[in-house]
């Protein structure tokens, strides 16, 4: 069993099921991307295992222990970060304030932690004393993903986190990803861009229609034909 694990999930918004017995999961100190087309159900299932969506079945287990009746707040206490697609910064505060409230669960000194963000991102040191609204998509990002940091988490979760940027800013953002990962963070992902998450991941799961279509290491996804063809563009 995976260090962070969704079993068997199924559910979703009111009475329709977008999610029918999707398993996703990940490892300590790896990516585990998921993929698939518009309408899978990617965002759905990142939601279910930060306890955001009740699932009519499954359950969502963390370091070997059932988390699935755990509030967000307190899956967040438990170590796990999430850091949403959109309006994912406070836009009136400053980097820093952003950077801070991150650690709002700590009674303990941050400086050291801010430091590690600071050199993760080397431009929010510089732009610390700046309101985070006046920041490019690709800054504001890295604020989001700052901001998660600064909990000290065991398990990063990321909804499309290149979503709206240049293809520079989306290479920078993974490179700094396989950094995180460097330190044993856990790191659960969703992405559009199939191709480019898949080549940084440790495991993909490929969704369609809330299901389980193709699940094995992202070198062997991007070499398999059908995946190719169906969801890389050939």
């Amino acid at each position: 069993m995976s260090f962070l694990t969704g079993e068997n999930l199924t559910g979703g918004y009111g009475g329709a099921d977008i999610l029918k017995g999707c398993t996703v999961g990940v490892e300590r100190g790896k990516i585990a991307v998921i993929v698939g087309p518009n309408g899978a159900g990617k965002s759905t299932a990142m939601k279910a295992m930060l306890g955001m969506l009740k699932m009519r079945e499954g359950r969502v287990m963390l370091d070997d222990r059932d988390i699935t009746d755990l509030s967000p707040q307190a899956r967040v206490g438990e170590g796990m970060a999430f850091v949403p697609q959109t309006s994912n910064v406070f836009v009136g505060l400053t980097v820093q304030e952003n950077l801070e409230m991150g650690a709002f669960l700590r009674e303990d000194d941050i400086s050291e932690t801010m430091d590690q963000v600071f050199e993760l991102f080397p431009i929010l040191k510089d732009k610390r004393d700046q309101a985070a609204g006046e920041l490019s998509g690709g800054q504001r990002q890295q604020v989001a993903v700052g901001r998660a940091l600064m909990t000290r988490p065991q398990v990063l979760m990321l909804d499309e986190p290149t979503a709206g940027v240049s293809p520079i800013v989306m290479d920078e953002l993974f490179d700094r990803i396989l950094e995180i990962r460097q330190t044993g963070v856990a790191i659960l992902m969703v992405e559009q861009n199939a191709r480019q998450a898949l080549a940084i991941a440790d495991k993909g799961y490929v969704l369609v229609t809330g299901e389980n279509r193709y699940t094995d290491t992202g070198e062997a996804l991007l070499a398999d034909p059908d995946v190719r063809k169906s969801f890389l563009g050939g």
